[in-house]
């Protein structure tokens, strides 16, 4: 049996600021066009101001988590960062890097495998909206 792989690339808009984004859909649409049937899933967001992670796509949840990075990480703090560029993004940085930029999902029977409320999101934590590409990259057979 040969491994297969798939790489592909998704545009996903955002309004930056912790916005959150639900992957799932398009992933689990990606997964099934793959005709693959067992392997793993890996989403990857190229730069360093967003993140990927898994929660409940809810908005009490999603409401809860910005709460949670804001008090984390505050934005309207002093960073280094800001100092030396002055684009006022420092904050983003330091939170994409404590979410990370990758996820790796096991799928079998050509379907996720994915707990009933859990779902694939990215975070765009930038001071401004952005085109996102979010690789993703399917191996298998």
């Amino acid at each position: 049996m040969s491994v297969k792989v798939q790489t592909n690339t998704l545009q996903v808009p955002t309004e930056g600021m912790a916005d959150v984004v639900d992957l799932t859909p398009q992933v689990a649409t990606l997964l099934q066009r793959s005709g693959l049937s067992g392997g793993t899933v890996t989403v990857f967001v190229p730069g360093s101001t967003a993140g990927v992670t898994t929660i409940e796509f809810e908005s009490g949840v999603i409401g809860d988590l910005k709460k949670a990075i804001e008090r984390l990480v505050p934005h309207a703090m002093h960073y280094d960062h800001d100092a030396r560029w002055g684009d006022g993004n420092g904050f983003s940085h330091v939170r994409a890097s404590l979410m990370g930029p990758s996820l790796t999902i096991p799928f079998s029977a050509g379907k996720l495998l994915l707990g009933t409320w859990q779902q694939i999101v990215l975070v765009d934590f930038d001071n401004r909206p952005r085109d996102r590409d979010v690789i993703v990259q399917i191996q298998g057979a």
